[in-house]
């Protein structure tokens, strides 16, 4: 019998031992395993035994087959998380919470290749800084592409808070196509979010600057420093952000946080929340307190509530300025055409999440124990009635609290985010309690009404959550997973005891999965996390990705999915210099590359071309070159190439850096240099 099923027999067993024993009355009888059929009828004592030693407890045991995926068998949905100062996005297996891949987006990544290929170098030099490559970035809220409010399965989005980026990832081949960075702001964090048919890309600026790059000082904050709200329009056909079709909204200079979409009665409206409506100025004198104490002086902040569809026709009609050559809506036109209101929200919001249906929105407020509930149709009757308190000093119209309030609900200390269920549940992480709390959507269950069901602990200090497609129009329910910033005691012990003392100061993440399908939630995994630090995550059913498992021609270029015109196939390798340019025309198979030695001079400038024709599922050949600083990844029917300048004089090998074939370590070669 294989080790899975094995496994698995003893953990069935295990359960059905400490489930038996927990309870007061005699355990049933049952019948000895089938040794024909392999399945558990019966009890096993070795299970109960090794349940015993190890102390597990009838829940642990539960938790244990509830995550359990034996070798070969797959996950039912993937988490794609943001990998924070990573730069780049995880994707993990639920329920099992194994890492499946490291996508690279923002910074490179030698496993893949990712930025030193022409092609992916080309990619990263498109979010540029002034000329300036950049190679890090700070990813925070990866949103999936979907049809009719669903996921689709076919891209994802990601965005760079410390550079104000959005990256556009293929999910056929879970390669990065394309960097956008934003011309107006330094920082972002209200992104990447996606009306329900992925119309739009919206990103919010985090912290309000100059948007011409001239230098202000503090005392021309309120005059020179704005905030935005950029809408990109994205080309499903070409699977492309097209800048010509985007463009930007002025907003005052708040600190503009997280941003959700409307859906079903909500589409064509975004809401983000804000910090800082004080247009607090930091700490210039001894006098003046910090950021932290004056972004929070006032009782409410204002919600954001953006209709896009309006400003898509504002846009097209030309009625908008260029900044920095980008097209912007000021905010008296936003005004006028009436594109932008406020209505006040708890102070220091991070969370804005529009429930299922479309026609509530949640808030939650880190220095207010309750949720705030709004009602669009409130608001729109609001609006269309003109019901405002006034406006704020850039004359955005303010809708009053208690008009748009559907409910508030008190959930416990430092609510933030929220998701959802297939139940008419929601779930909002409490920072401060390292809780998650799940209530009642009014709405949905009249039965229950607005109230607060349940808490369960989390270890500790949960940030986001991330539910089974828990922020479409059809949440999936069953999973949930806190994504938790603090694991102080979860995979350290102590190092006099002879525990594991931990990884030094840095701490791993601790992301734990919750089960939400029963009346009451259980945590069922403790995942550490420690390549980045995940802030957002969603996760799609696995059954909705169509990812390739082999590109579909040999020769297959990535970046544009179609056959590279330097394509090699085998019999055409070859080598051609014109003057001091060589191209290398190289083809990779198990176990060779050909040609294998490579003549080039000093000064020349190199171009190498490389196609793997492999066509076998999983046959993925590297490609590292000494001192030349290539590292390059070709999966199945890919082509890669690589230019450089031959300065250095010498014998370099390169080689195959993915164990591929029983010769692996033969399949190499040099390239010679000469003096």
């Amino acid at each position: 019998m294989r080790r899975g099923p094995r496994l698995l027999c003893f953990l069935l067993s295990a359960a059905l031992v400490l489930s038996a024993c927990s309870k007061p009355t005699s355990p049933p009888s049952f019948e000895s395993p089938s040794p024909a059929s392999g399945t558990v009828t019966g009890l096993s004592a070795d299970a109960a035994a090794i349940a015993s030693e190890r102390g597990l407890s009838p829940a642990d045991v539960a938790a244990a087959l509830k995550t359990y995926v034996p070798s070969g068998k797959l996950d039912e949905a993937v988490m794609f998380a943001s990998g924070g100062h990573s730069g780049q996005v995880i994707a993990i297996g639920i329920p099992s919470m194994r890492i499946l891949k490291n996508i690279g987006v923002f910074t490179p990544e030698s496993w893949q290749g990712w930025g030193y290929s022409d092609e992916t170098r080309a990619v990263l030099e498109e979010g540029s800084v002034e000329g300036q490559l950049l190679t890090w970035g700070d990813t925070h809220h990866p949103n999936i592409s979907e049809t009719n409010g669903e996921y689709d399965g076919e891209y994802l989005f990601i965005n760079d808070k410390a550079n104000a980026r959005i990256a556009v990832v293929d999910l056929k081949d879970w390669e990065t196509k394309q960097i956008v960075k934003n011309p107006l702001t330094l920082s972002n964090h209200g992104a990447t979010f996606i009306d329900p048919n992925t119309n739009y890309i919206f990103e919010a600026s985090q912290y309000a600057m100059p948007w011409t790059g001239e230098y202000a000082w503090m005392d021309e904050y309120q005059e020179k420093f704005r905030g935005s709200l950029t809408a990109w329009k994205f080309d499903r056909a070409k699977g492309r952000i097209d800048v010509e079709q985007s463009f930007a909204i002025e907003l005052p200079p708040y600190w503009q946080d997280l941003c959700d979409a409307g859906k079903g009665p909500s589409d064509g409206w975004v809401f983000c929340n804000s910090i800082n409506t004080e247009m607090a100025t930091g700490k210039l004198t001894e006098d003046d307190p910090y950021f932290e104490t004056s972004t929070a002086a006032r009782d409410k902040d204002y919600l954001h509530i953006v209709n896009w569809r309006k400003a898509e026709e504002v846009f097209k009609a030309g009625n908008f300025v260029r900044i920095n050559d980008f097209p912007v809506i000021p905010i008296e036109t936003a005004v006028k055409e009436g594109i932008l209101f406020f209505t006040p929200e708890p102070k220091s919001p991070h969370g804005v999440d529009v429930t299922p249906k479309g026609e509530h929105i949640v808030v939650g407020g880190k220095l207010d124990p309750h949720v705030s509930i709004y009602s669009i149709k409130k608001i729109e009757e609001a609006i269309a009635s003109g019901n405002f308190e006034g406006t704020d000093p850039y004359g955005v119209p303010i809708i009053p609290f208690d008009v748009a309030l559907e409910a508030q609900i008190e959930l416990g200390i430092g609510p933030l985010h929220t998701v959802f269920d297939d139940r008419g549940y929601a779930y909002t992480s409490l920072f401060i309690d390292s809780a998650v709390a799940k209530w009642s959507i009014g709405s949905e269950r009249p039965e229950d009404g607005w109230k607060l069901i349940e808490k369960v602990p989390v270890q500790y200090n949960v940030g986001h959550l991330a539910a089974l497609e828990g922020d479409t129009v059809k949440p999936g329910g069953k999973y949930l997973v806190a994504l938790n910033k603090w694991s102080l005691d979860r995979f350290s012990g102590d190092a006099e005891k002879g525990e594991f003392p931990g990884t030094g100061p840095l701490l791993p993440q601790n992301l734990q999965l919750i089960d939400i399908s029963g009346d009451t939630m259980q945590v069922i995994y403790d995942m550490p996390m420690g390549i980045g630090e995940p802030h957002y995550a969603q996760i799609i059913k696995a059954d909705r990705l169509q990812s390739w498992s082999v590109y579909p021609e040999n020769g297959w270029d990535p970046m544009t999915h179609s056959v590279s015109p330097y394509a090699v196939a085998a019999g055409e390798e070859r080598i051609e210099r014109n003057g001091n340019e060589v191209h290398i025309y190289m083809t990779a198979i198990r176990s060779h590359f050909t040609p294998e030695n490579i003549v080039v001079k000093k000064g020349d400038k190199v171009h190498w071309h490389i196609t793997n024709i492999d066509r076998a599922k999983d046959a993925v050949h590297g490609f590292g070159l000494a001192a030349y600083n290539v590292a390059l990844s070709l999966e199945p029917g890919e082509h890669a190439d690589f230019t450089f300048v031959a300065d250095k004089e010498g014998v370099f090998p390169f080689y195959c850096t993915e164990f591929c074939s029983a010769l692996h370590l033969e399949m190499m070669g040099y390239l010679h240099v000469e003096p």
